[in-house]
């Protein structure tokens, strides 16, 4: 489409003096059915020579009803992107072979029913080929140094598959595990996540780690000669959150040597170019769980202490890379809206910003030259691969530029307010396209999940798609969101549904008080915690007509040994027969549900361990039985985050359906 726009405007230009020129035809809003049209980009990695990166575009296929993903790569020059698979299965994660020969990729190709393996693509031409046949699959894998290796992460195979890969009878389910459960993976039991070698020349596979216990991140050091990998190897691995980083030698029978000794998480690991040191990602407090910061270290490869890079930066910092010359670190940072990418110096801290403003980085991959390629997006932009020289980004990738010469988007902007106890909180502000300054718009508050996340300056499809259909948007982030450092992150442990609210309505009345918001109009809704909240909120507030609640719960009570959240709930509110009286205030609005006035609509996937479907439907009995408007629904065979695209357009269609419904449009006021 690139090639095709360039030559329509030589075309143009080549036209005698006086010629007519058709009008460009006007921009559409953007609709619930774009789920089939944006294009999904993800997973840069750049070669080792430089010169291409490879990523990964998903698209979502209506008849068929399900999303595939293929590979591509751009050139660094921008001036070719190329697609290089096509199967009807998906592939994914592309990494380049150190020699720049093979991109190998994860896929489920074929009948294989023992679940994603790794395939090679030789460069140099013909079809890709099937490398490994590990009966757990593959989750993770690294090329060696030299290219004649790979190491995997694979699962225990399953006992209850036959040889040839057909099911026998279920067994019954046994389980003794004190986390027991998890949203997608079902029910746990004793399989385990392992390391094995693999031969990229015959494609046999040897098992390096074995254990009740799983491994994960592997990393090999420069010489290929040690592999550091994270894994939790205390005596009951599920009462706490207390990886750390292990080396063992690249050869089967080896034994591992731990590496480090913190109390938090350890993860992560990176070698750097000169195999000397690891850096890893890290907490400081496992009493905090979610709440906690993730910080970077480094520590020799030999062993000994530990030290922070980057202390006094009071953000988490994500996914370490090593600059080609060993002396700094890459990392990511999520800053009150923004995510940054950081040069943090190994010897000083210092910490130099590579990308800012009002956009978001969430992936980056860079080449021994130093060449350094990212994926990033704004509110006008879906996330792209771009080419970053000094600190100009320009881009690689064009997925969906088509799409963008199609629609007409809503414009973002930041808004912040002082909340009735004091703090400022901020948030975003999206207007539609049109935007009539001085009139009053139907809004919504949109509330994030998490809670530890941040509404960011990225490219959000559900923003636009709301803000299409006439209202203006609303994004808070709340205490307990990421962005504002440790105090602000942990503000609301065991003690939910209180400063979140009070952030919330704080930026409704900022938004009321600017001219924008139509306070008779006025709508909230979210997912996961951001359906939780809203369930907090109008038990607190009646001043919003219409509430879409999406994977909530209330009674949180029940929600013990219904989730997957027994340690969270242990280590923060107690146990509910040590602590009850906690347990009660956290639950407030299924027992003050008859506060409640807002019609609300109800919504989860059947199969969701995360937020699991009673949370929603206890909710909803309760505002029947209240004789208030409401509805369920309820998404066949999905987990927490809805999948199917014909269920993300219903969903999208229901939502503004039901806010139509309570918070009737008309003419906009003045």
């Amino acid at each position: 489409m690139r090639l095709h726009f360039a030559g329509l405007l030589a075309a143009c230009l080549a036209l005698p003096a006086g010629t007519a020129t058709a009008q460009a035809p006007a921009r559409r809003p953007v609709r619930a059915e774009d789920v089939y049209h944006l294009r999904a980009v993800r997973d840069p990695q750049i070669s080792p020579d430089g010169e291409w990166v490879a990523y990964v575009v998903s698209v979502t296929d209506s008849a068929k009803d399900k999303s595939n993903s293929d590979i591509w790569m751009a050139k660094w020059d921008g001036a070719r992107n190329i697609r290089l698979t096509s199967s009807p299965d998906g592939e994914s994660s592309p990494r380049w072979s150190p020699d720049n020969r093979y991109l190998a990729f994860v896929s489920g190709r074929g009948d294989d029913t023992s679940g994603a393996q790794v395939w090679l693509l030789d460069r140099t031409g013909g079809e890709a080929a099937k490398l490994t046949s590990l009966k757990g699959g593959v989750s993770e894998y690294v090329w060696s140094p030299d290219g004649k290796r790979l190491v995997v992460v694979s699962r225990d195979p399953d006992p209850d598959t036959t040889r040839t890969g057909e099911k026998k009878t279920p067994k019954p389910i046994v389980l003794d595990r004190y986390h027991f459960k998890q949203d997608v993976e079902g029910y746990l039991g004793k399989r385990r996540d392992h390391l094995y070698l693999v031969d990229v020349a015959t494609g046999k596979a040897e098992p390096l780690t074995s254990g009740n216990y799983d491994e994960s991140d592997p990393a090999w050091s420069a010489d290929g000669s040690l592999i550091a990998f994270a894994s939790n190897r205390t005596e009951d691995p599920d009462r706490n959150e207390n990886s750390d980083i292990w080396v063992v030698e690249a050869r089967p029978g080896a034994t591992p040597r731990q590496l480090t000794t913190g109390p938090g998480g350890e993860t992560r690991p990176v070698w750097s170019p000169d195999g000397k040191w690891i850096a890893f990602s890290f907490s400081t407090d496992p009493t905090i769980n979610i709440y906690g910061l993730r910080h970077l270290g480094v520590v020799a490869a030999s062993g000994g202490a530990s030290r922070e890079i980057g202390a006094g930066l009071d953000r988490s910092i994500d996914t370490p890379v090593w600059s080609p010359d060993g002396t700094a670190l890459l990392a990511g940072v999520d800053d009150d809206r923004s995510g940054l990418l950081v040069r943090l110096n190994v010897q000083s801290g210092a910490i130099e910003r590579l990308i800012e403003g009002q956009r978001a980085t969430d992936a980056w991959t860079i080449a021994p030259g130093g060449r350094l390629a990212v994926l990033m997006s704004s509110p006008s932009q879906p996330g792209e691969i771009h080419a970053l020289e000094g600190r100009q980004p320009r881009q690689l990738s064009h997925q969906n530029d088509a799409w963008l010469a199609e629609v007409a988007l809503a414009t973002t902007e930041g808004i912040g307010s002082k909340a009735r106890d004091g703090n400022l909180v901020n948030g975003l502000l999206v207007k539609p396209a049109g935007y009539v300054s001085g009139r009053r718009y139907p809004t919504l508050m949109l509330i994030h999940g998490g809670p530890v996340g941040q509404d960011d300056y990225s490219f959000s499809l559900p923003r636009q798609v709301f803000a299409a259909s006439g209202y203006v948007i609303l994004t808070a982030n709340y205490r307990g969101s990421s962005g504002r450092g440790q105090a602000y992150q942990q503000a609301i442990y065991a003690d939910w549904g209180n400063k979140e609210v009070i952030d919330v309505l704080a930026i409704v009345d900022e938004a009321v008080r600017l001219g924008v918001a139509d306070p008779e109009r006025l709508g909230i809704g979210g997912w996961s915690y951001g359906g939780i909240t809203t369930n907090y909120t109008i038990a607190s507030d009646t001043r919003f007509k219409a509430a879409m609640s999406g994977a909530g719960s209330s009674l949180q009570t029940s929600m013990y040994g219904v989730d997957q959240y027994v340690l969270q709930y242990d280590t923060e509110l107690g146990q509910p027969w040590k602590n009850p009286e906690a347990w009660q205030k956290v639950s407030y609005p299924f027992w003050h549900a008859d506060r409640i006035k807002t019609p609300t609509l109800f919504m989860v996937g059947e199969k969701d361990f995360n937020v699991p479907s009673v949370g929603s439907e206890q909710m909803y009995q309760a505002l029947k039985s209240l004789g208030l408007e409401t509805q369920l629904v309820i998404y066949p065979g999905q987990f927490h985050g809805i999948t199917t695209p014909s269920y993300l357009v219903d969903r999208y269609r229901r939502w503004i359906a039901w806010y139509d419904r309570f918070l009737s449009k008309g003419s906009m006021v003045p």
